[in-house]
């Protein structure tokens, strides 16, 4: 079964969302910070990365080496 276009062009880090950078700087500060709050609320029409931009967040908070904004959850 090939793969579905929405994952095969996903972005994998913070720096690869396009059109979001509002979002993913307030995202980034809180992560350098160490200022994760207990809950966030995306939201917004279909196709404007929520989901893209939630799974990276959550990679970067649950990263066993610490606050990693650029790179890949371990």
């Amino acid at each position: 079964m090939p793969e579905v276009i929405y994952r095969k062009y996903r972005p994998r880090s913070f720096s690869e969302v396009v059109g979001q950078r509002h979002i993913v700087a307030v995202l980034e500060k809180a992560l350098l910070k160490n200022r994760i709050a207990h809950a966030y609320l995306f939201s917004g029409p279909r196709g404007t990365g929520k989901t893209t931009v939630a799974r990276i967040f959550a990679r970067a908070v649950n990263c066993a080496n610490g606050s990693s904004t650029s790179k890949k959850g371990s």
